[in-house]
């Protein structure tokens, strides 16, 4: 059976300005800089169902003709549009907005023209307030109402035209001139007005709605193999039951597992990735497939696919989500190597290409080659992937190093998936340069890994997330802040102790909608890594650990607290991008976030030194904070319990990130006198 694929979503039909009638002008008016707009158009923004939209334009023309502007817009699955007047804001700028309400695309432009009777109207107060003969204007009018009289039609059609017939009357004319000022006219009017000459923005913008998982949520990580109560035996997905519940107990919302799947034996990596495995060594995940199965299939020491139902189902009870690790590679004894050999890359020798980023060699991963001569059935059965792991309950995958396969691809299948499965989220684990990154997120990744892990230092922060929070990048990049990794840890964490630690957990917990930890080593604080590296000695990619959490209580309860705050305010999930606030001390880093609605206000305060105290003055927006500068307002501090009293701009912040490196504030708006301090509800 033949079998096509278009490498490229296909391309949306562009509007163009509304055809004149035969022997009219083209339109006079011209919409320009449509914001928010991605690359011209060629990808959509990003929002997640409930969302508002803000659209603005500018929008002009020549002379000094008044304007009237639509934001024209559908849901996903609508045919028709439906529209919003767009209003004013000052240097030819127009605004308004929408909200979209389900899973799918949805759609956005912009139309304008000349409003000739808000022109005229505006022209005939000027002449009656210079004491001008304002008898032409008025027949002028008269003419204007009849005709949208005729685009009315029936009843109001009707009431427009006797309200003509009073314009060009007998009566005086500053009664007839105050009939054509009058406002309930005007709206009537504008009700039918003349867009036979309106412009239209010629391209028909796209919204790529999703669920809020896609925008928010917290990840906890951990490997099903490492879950036996008894050391030394492999865990199976019964074991990882127990898992479940202390992620859930910790108030995580997304499990995330590392590849399942058959581990190949096939040049097996060793400990600590030494070239060889020794008896008993299970291998790195990452090398897919064996003679038990391949990407679909689960692991035998793992347990059965019913097993892998029974976890989800488990999950799901415990309002968790099970995300999944798709690596689109393949170990020497993936089942595609025997059955499709043509689908990877040949020596000259007629050898497979095993993968390599010199220095290092990864002889037991074959990287398929994408642009084989069936590349079009590769790419389906790598669609069928996802689809396999939906109907068993899987809707959130993690992709790995999606930058080294091609770009295109992923344009292509996420475009297939969520077509069938609009619930699909993607998170693409692509630590690569900023064009790479920033074009996967372009392309459909609900979700990017960032340079969050290398930027520590106050400036490296501000830097980093004042440019993630602007448009447009805002508008297709969603962070998805990894404290740690299982490939990473940085060398902050290896030498800042537990103050570390804490810090970047309150960093990416409250820096972004989404964020995670590579669970079991972050609450125990892991800090061994091999020499000169970021990768963990004895890591858990190449052998099976047994944690004992008991030590890592206080940890727990750390990032419990933190994952409490984010439920409990949608500043933290669902708000602005950080507003990084001036603090006199520069290891202090301060920053406010707020929710769409402003109801809901989260000031972060967070020592960057995880080896020394330090104090400054932090300087509030008092007025964007709905705060009066004459007095006294509660900071309480959700992470430590501690409520202080403030007021004025300018206060005072000292922390020790031996007792508590941050601060999360809720600010109380309405504290009027000191006696409410530590009452006000």
């Amino acid at each position: 059976m033949t079998r096509s694929v278009t490498p490229l979503p296909c391309r949306r039909g562009e509007a163009t300005s509304t055809a004149p009638h035969r022997g009219d002008p083209p339109p006079r008016v011209i919409v320009d800089r449509v914001e928010p707009e991605i690359d011209g158009g060629r990808f959509p923004i990003k929002r997640v169902v409930a969302d508002g939209v803000r659209v603005r334009a500018r929008i002009f023309t020549d002379g000094h003709d008044r304007l009237a502007a639509v934001l024209r817009f559908r849901d996903a699955g609508e045919s028709g549009w439906r529209e919003a007047p767009m209003e004013p804001r000052g240097d030819d700028w127009y605004e308004a907005s929408f909200r979209v309400t389900r899973l799918g695309r949805a759609a956005y432009t912009v139309e304008a023209w000349v409003d000739a009777f808000e022109t005229w109207r505006e022209g005939l107060a000027k002449k009656l307030a210079a004491g001008a003969d304002v008898a032409g204007e008025l027949l002028e009018g008269a003419g204007l109402v009849r005709a949208a009289a005729e685009r009315a039609g029936g009843p109001a059609g009707e009431a427009l035209r006797a309200r003509a017939a009073r314009l060009d009357g007998a009566a005086p004319p500053a009664e007839r001139a105050a009939a054509g000022l009058a406002a309930d006219l005007a709206r009537e009017v504008a009700r039918h007005p003349d867009r036979r000459r309106a412009a239209r923005y010629p391209r028909e913008l796209e919204v790529d709605v999703e669920r809020e998982r896609a925008r928010s949520g917290a990840w906890y990580e951990f490997f099903p193999r490492s879950c036996a109560k008894q050391p030394g035996r492999h865990g199976t997905l019964r074991d990882a039951h127990e898992r479940l519940e202390h992620a859930a107990s910790m108030g995580f919302d997304v499990v995330y597992l590392p590849p399942i799947h058959p581990i190949g034996v096939t040049h097996r990596k060793g400990r600590d990735n030494a070239p060889s495995a020794r008896p008993g060594d299970p291998g790195s995940p990452w090398a897919i497939g064996a003679p038990a199965g391949g990407h679909t299939a689960i692991h035998p020491e793992l347990g059965t696919l019913a097993d892998f139902d029974a976890l989800v189902a488990r999950a799901r009870a415990l309002g968790l989500e099970v995300a999944l690790d798709v690596a689109f590679q393949c170990s020497p004894d993936h089942p595609y190597v025997e059955k499709h050999p043509d689908w990877f890359r040949h020596r000259p020798d007629g050898s497979i290409q095993y993968a390599e980023n010199p220095p290092k060699r990864y002889q037991d991963v074959y990287p398929l080659d994408f642009g084989c001569e069936d590349w079009e059935g590769l790419w389906h059965e790598l669609r069928d992937v996802f689809l396999f792991w939906l109907e068993h309950g899987v809707a959130i995958f993690r992709v790995d190093n999606p930058h080294t396969k091609p770009l295109v691809f992923w344009e292509w299948v996420i475009r297939e998936v969520r077509a069938r499965h609009p619930e699909a989220v993607f998170l693409a684990e692509a630590f690569t340069r900023p064009a790479v990154m920033h074009y996967l997120a372009k392309a459909g990744f609900s979700q990017s890994y960032t340079y969050f892990t290398w930027r520590n230092t106050k400036a490296e922060l501000t830097e980093y997330f004042g440019e993630l929070g602007r448009p447009p990048l805002c508008d297709a990049m969603r962070a998805n802040l990894f404290a740690n990794t299982p490939d990473i840890l940085h060398a902050y964490l290896q030498t800042g102790g537990r103050p570390a630690f804490r810090i970047r957990a309150a960093l990416a917990a409250t820096l972004s909608g989404s964020w995670g930890i590579y669970g079991p080593p972050f609450e125990l604080c892991v800090t061994e890594a091999l020499p000169a590296s970021e990768e963990y000695r004895s890591s858990e990619k190449y052998e099976i650990r047994h944690w004992d959490l008991a030590p890592a209580a206080p940890m727990c309860l750390y990032l419990s607290r933190l994952n409490e705050i984010r439920r409990e305010h949608p500043a933290l999930t669902r708000g602005s991008p950080p507003r990084f606030l001036p603090v006199s001390e520069e290891h202090l880093l301060a920053y406010s976030r707020s929710d769409p609605e402003g109801e809901d206000t989260v000031v972060t305060i967070v020592n960057v030194d995880p080896h020394h105290a330090h104090a400054g003055w932090v300087e509030l927006p008092l007025e964007e904070l709905g705060l009066e500068r004459e007095r006294s307002f509660q900071m309480d501090d959700l992470l430590g319990g501690a409520r202080y009293l403030w007021q004025g701009p300018r206060n005072y912040v000292s922390l020790d990130p031996a007792a508590s490196p941050a601060h999360v504030f809720r600010v109380r708006r309405r504290l009027h006198t000191e006696r409410d301090f530590d009452y006000f509800a």
